[in-house]
């Protein structure tokens, strides 16, 4: 009979279960532009929001970048960092979720004891005496916590979207590491184009300063025109330092970036070019899905939902039941024998009474935490919404301005040779040859560093589009 009322409370309690305190969640709406504004040479791609986000600087085919990438992938300490705090999300989301089954606890005590002859008596008319005697037990306990208001349901769910949120961190990092790899490595090559533009011109200037210095000796030039052209191979060479302690500081970023010591690094210069591939654009809403900041800005928003569910549950009774059986005997030959026995059938329930607003303002605390993470998500959509928008445009404007500074190197080359002619045929001074080389070296260091930023502007724009794409 009593084994009845017990599993008919039991029962009562699984259907009270789906009183559950989580808060229904859904995603809040943003306002979400219908087009980019584009201009040439951007075209409208159709995205799949499905694409993965995997290796996108292949797209550059660059084989020094890929070695670089590869070996930060490997070695970086800032991604493993993000690994490991992906792996305490999961473990903490088994832990939680091992509150859902009932616990099982094996116990076993043997010990020798002395009963005190003066201990408390509850009956003054029976005698009292000092025994010593053995006393072992063997037994196996069950634990349940029947959530009634879910509160483990809402401790799993908030879990789990701890762990979707690390997942999307982990991404998220792995996305920004590569970009900010690549950002370093391309400023690296625009330095090196820069600094062989120098180089060539300090070639250039030396050639003049030796036709100058010929033409004093022959009475044809005065010093001053000599003294001009040293004057500008002096200029040109400061600037060649200051490039090469530029390149030492992005080098040494690149080293800390693939988890390198600064000191045992470096990359060998080249002052290849390389040209940005053709990125297709989708509609504003894909990043929603894309970006894994976005994303991860959303599964917070969840699990701040989910804190709400577990301090309303909070309020309720907490129900626990926990059978035992097992065996107790003074002797370990009787230990499993039917007389030594012993079980026990019940539960506990625990219900706040009193805690002075304590349970208020815990969920006062997680409603607080659920809308800084509803703001915290809008201001992550409307920072990407920006990002792409200024890659977008400002690659369309960098194009242009590509097109224009090629135009404006040959120019100036034209104008050096004219004034080097014009010079020899003594109908113009040497400063108009002086100019022309600064001009034409001003001309070809602003190309150069116009081809640095098309590239660096497209990192940029695959990393606010959140990766790579099909």
């Amino acid at each position: 009979m009593r084994f009845a009322r017990v599993t008919l409370t039991a029962a009562a309690l699984a259907l009270l279960g789906a009183c559950s305190m989580l808060p229904p969640y859904q995603r809040p709406a943003v306002e979400v532009p219908a087009a980019w504004r584009v201009e040439a040479p951007w075209r409208e791609g159709k995205p799949n929001d499905a694409a993965p986000k995997g290796p996108w600087w292949l797209r550059f085919r660059d084989p020094d970048l890929d070695r670089l990438v590869e070996k930060a992938l490997i070695d970086s300490p800032t991604l493993a960092l993000a690994s490991a705090r992906l792996a305490q999300a999961r473990a903490s989301l088994s832990a939680a979720t091992s509150a859902l089954f009932p616990q099982v606890t094996f116990s076993t005590r043997a010990q020798n004891l002395r009963i005190s002859a003066n201990r408390p008596l509850t009956n003054y008319r029976s005698p009292n005496f000092s025994t010593i005697q053995d006393d072992f037990v063997l037994s196996l306990g069950v634990s349940y916590e029947a959530d009634v208001f879910g509160r483990v349901e809402s401790t799993v769910a908030g879990a789990r979207a701890s762990v979707e949120q690390s997942m999307s961190d982990f991404e998220n990092t792995r996305l920004l590491l590569v970009a900010d790899l690549a950002t370093a490595y391309f400023n690296l090559r625009q330095v090196d184009v820069e600094i062989a533009v120098l180089t060539r011109a300090i070639e250039l200037q030396k050639r003049s300063l030796g036709f100058v210095t010929n033409r004093r000796d022959l009475g044809a030039a005065s010093g001053l025109d000599v003294a001009q052209q040293q004057s500008l191979i002096d200029s040109t060479l400061t600037q060649l330092d200051l490039l090469r302690r530029q390149r030492s500081q992005f080098e040494n970023a690149i080293a800390t970036l693939t988890g390198t010591p600064a000191p045992s690094f470096s990359v060998q210069p080249s002052a290849k070019r390389a040209a940005p591939p053709d990125i297709p654009l989708g509609v504003p809403s894909d990043i929603l899905e894309r970006r894994p900041d976005v994303a991860a800005a959303e599964r917070a928003m969840a699990a701040a939902n989910a804190q709400i569910g577990v301090a309303k549950a909070a309020f309720y009774p907490s129900i626990v039941i926990g059978p035992s059986y097992g065996f107790q005997s003074t002797s370990l030959s009787t230990l499993f024998d039917t007389p030594s026995t012993i079980w026990s059938l019940g539960g506990a329930l625990l219900q706040p009474l009193f805690n002075a607003g304590r349970l208020d303002a815990n969920l006062a605390l997680a409603k607080a935490g659920y809308e800084g993470t509803v703001a915290n998500y809008r201001r992550v959509v409307l920072t990407a919404m920006q990002e792409a928008e200024d890659g977008i445009l400002g690659g369309a404007a960098l194009e242009r301005a590509h097109t224009q500074a090629q135009a404006a190197v040959q120019s100036a080359r034209r104008v050096l040779d004219l004034a080097t002619t014009r010079y020899e045929g003594g109908i113009a001074t040497y400063l108009d040859v002086i100019t022309a080389q600064q001009a034409l070296l001003n001309a070809e260091r602003q190309a150069s560093q116009i081809e640095g930023q098309r590239l660096l502007v497209s990192v940029f724009l695959v990393k606010a589009l959140g990766g790579d794409w099909k």
